[in-house]
């Protein structure tokens, strides 16, 4: 199956955007949401590294490309309805620009 072919599956809203989990894909701790469009998700595959779209920025990000901490994907999945995606990932540092190793370190009832 070409990338072409694997993307034309995936459903995105009308803003053209799924949201993407990163998970580790060693330890399994889910480490950030994002979202990614069709161009996203083809840089992904091309590069085996994760890109985003910054719904803020308007812009395309390669997660680590000023920071270092750079995610390596082992695997990308999707969802059964084809809305969201899981990408699995190898972390090089971490994922939250606080510092912290997962972007969900807070808790809601604030402790």
């Amino acid at each position: 199956m070409t990338q072409a072919s694997a993307t034309r599956q995936l459903k995105f809203d009308a803003d053209g955007l799924a949201p993407a989990i990163v998970q580790d894909a060693r330890t399994k701790e889910i480490l950030m949401l994002a979202y990614v469009d069709a161009e996203a998700v083809r840089r992904t595959l091309e590069s085996g590294t994760t890109w985003f779209w910054s719904r803020s920025r308007k812009a395309y990000w390669n997660k680590g490309a000023t920071s270092g901490n750079t995610q390596t994907v082992v695997e990308v999945r999707y969802d059964c309805d084809a809305d969201a995606l899981l990408f699995l990932v190898d972390p090089a540092g971490p994922a939250c620009h606080t510092g912290a190793t997962t972007c969900f370190h807070n808790r809601l009832d604030g402790r």
